[in-house]
């Protein structure tokens, strides 16, 4: 068994109208939000790829299936912590997250450490494992057109010491 395991996660969503913006498990002041069977909070579910696929576990689609009435609206800080309770029940711990977040409008520095400081929490780790850069995507594609936000995560798990 391998001492390390890492995980890439990816996620993307529609901007609308009427939705409220949440990111990182924060509700972001913004006149759209984002599309999605959940709350779309497209941070949370690349963060939740990317511990699944670390574990060789699959993607969030198959524990959490967007055809599936029981998630419709769905509190993304709920389902990250039953994929952390999967995380806990493995050999593995977090080591450290890094977040990256593409979005034209709104301007997310001013959450930034709102951001890091909650999925810390969420996680159980100190804010130095938790890595967050939020960047524009200079005008191209949909995210550059300000009608998507895409997030990416990776995740380095480490074997636990034996008890």
């Amino acid at each position: 068994m391998s001492q390390f395991r890492l995980g890439y996660g990816e996620d993307i969503h529609r901007l609308v109208e009427g939705r409220k913006l949440i990111l990182g498990g924060i509700e972001i002041p913004f006149e759209k939000g984002l599309l999605g069977h959940s709350d779309a909070d497209c941070l949370l579910h690349a963060l939740m790829d990317s511990l699944l696929g670390a574990l060789a576990l699959g993607d969030i689609g198959l524990y959490f299936p967007p055809d599936d009435p029981e998630y419709e609206g769905a509190d993304s800080t709920k389902l990250l912590a039953k994929v952390k309770s999967l995380v806990d029940d493995s050999n593995y711990a977090i080591s450290n997250v890094d977040l990256l977040l593409f979005a034209e409008q709104p301007k997310l520095k001013p959450y930034r450490e709102s951001i890091r400081s909650n999925i810390a929490n969420l996680l159980d780790l100190d804010i130095s494992q938790v890595g967050f850069q939020a960047m524009s995507n200079e005008g191209l594609d949909a995210v550059g057109r300000g009608e998507a936000i895409r997030a990416v995560s990776t995740v380095l798990l480490e074997r636990k010491e034996n008890e």
